[in-house]
């Protein structure tokens, strides 16, 4: 409620996390600007957005750890007193939302029912968000139902820091670069997020909760969040094998979690690409889950040889970022072919 007020959006609407909901959504983005519907025979069901030039991508620069305790953040973070960090954030939210609908988005990191899943709820004025959380994570009034009514979840707020005043057209993607901060409070813990649209800087449970928050909550519990694909390998006599693999971004980790064997006998499951959550069982050994649903992954490079598992995937039913549109109505990127095709970037 506190949020709402400071924010002062138009509308509230709570995300149910259906299907007719996230194509009520999409058509709304269509219908602003935002999104551009592929070509349906091409592209089922599937659209492209463009961002702003000046938000195309995860602002390491502008993300804080906020913990009360400045080595907490790590040696490779950014750190922010916390108490400094939310009255200035406060001041950046207070009308923000003006004009705007503010979503009300349940999600949950992990299988729903898994005792190694988190439950978040981000407040946020982007249907943008809400979309690709949808792909992303299990949301809405499953995770709802399943929170109950004293369950502990993240609050996660973002804005993309542009009110809308009355009279006032919108622009196709909305976003305060010059004031774009995404702030961790681990010990809340809370994530907030302001000025930027765009993937991890927007999307809070994936970097943000799924990797930051819940390495500070792993340390807390005793199991780990770490960046790593999760590999499931079975020989031809049935016996399993996982692997999990620590990498950076754009690496090629999701190629690996999408191997396609070559050797006879042997198949591949893609357990996940780019998170996992490592916890000691009971009987001593090492498990994990894929906090995630769907896949989000760096375009270029991405073709029929380096990974036809990723481009079967995205043949239908995904939502594409930045990438050329083609005069047929579908998508294009440098590497996808050997030859560049004519197209609009």
């Amino acid at each position: 409620y506190q949020r709402r007020v400071r924010g002062q959006p138009k509308n509230v609407y709570w995300c149910t996390g259906t299907q007719e909901e996230y194509d009520q959504l999409c058509a709304l983005l269509v219908s602003t600007g935002t999104f551009i519907k592929l070509n349906e025979k091409k592209r089922p069901n599937s659209y492209l957005a463009r961002s702003d030039p000046r938000d195309v991508a995860r602002v390491e620069s502008k993300t804080y750890i906020c913990s009360q305790n400045p080595t907490d953040a790590g040696p490779t973070n950014n750190w922010s007193d916390p108490h400094e960090m939310k009255q200035k954030l406060k001041k950046y939210f207070q009308g923000c939302m003006q004009g705007r609908t503010l979503y009300v988005v349940p999600f949950c990191m992990g299988p729903l029912g898994s005792p190694f899943s988190k439950i978040g709820v981000q407040l946020t004025d982007s249907a943008y968000v809400v979309v690709n959380t949808k792909i992303m994570a299990r949301m809405g009034n499953k995770v709802l139902s399943q929170l109950g009514d004293d369950g502990e979840f993240l609050p996660c707020l973002h804005s993309v820091g542009v009110p809308l005043l009355e009279g006032q057209k919108d622009v196709a993607w909305p976003c305060n670069p010059e004031q774009t901060t995404i702030a961790h409070f681990p010990e809340d813990p809370a994530v907030w997020s302001f000025g930027s649209g765009y993937g991890g800087n927007a999307l809070l449970g994936k970097k943000c909760f799924a990797l930051r928050i819940a390495s500070t909550m792993g340390r807390k519990e005793g199991w780990l969040a770490e960046h790593c694909l999760i590999l499931g390998l079975t020989s031809p006599e049935g016996k399993k094998y996982y692997v999990g693999a620590a990498f950076p971004s754009a690496c090629g980790k999701t190629n690996l979690a999408m191997l396609v064997p070559t050797i006879p006998g042997w198949t591949v499951r893609c357990v996940g690409d780019d998170i996992a959550w490592f916890h000691v069982g009971d009987d001593g050994r090492m498990y994990a889950i894929n906090p995630e649903s769907g896949f989000f992954g760096v375009a270029p490079g991405t073709n029929d040889k380096s990974n036809i598992s990723a481009m079967d995937t995205f043949k239908r039913n995904s939502i594409f970022t930045n990438v050329g549109l083609t005069p047929d109505g579908d998508v294009w990127w440098e590497g996808m072919t050997k030859t560049p095709v004519l197209c609009v970037d």
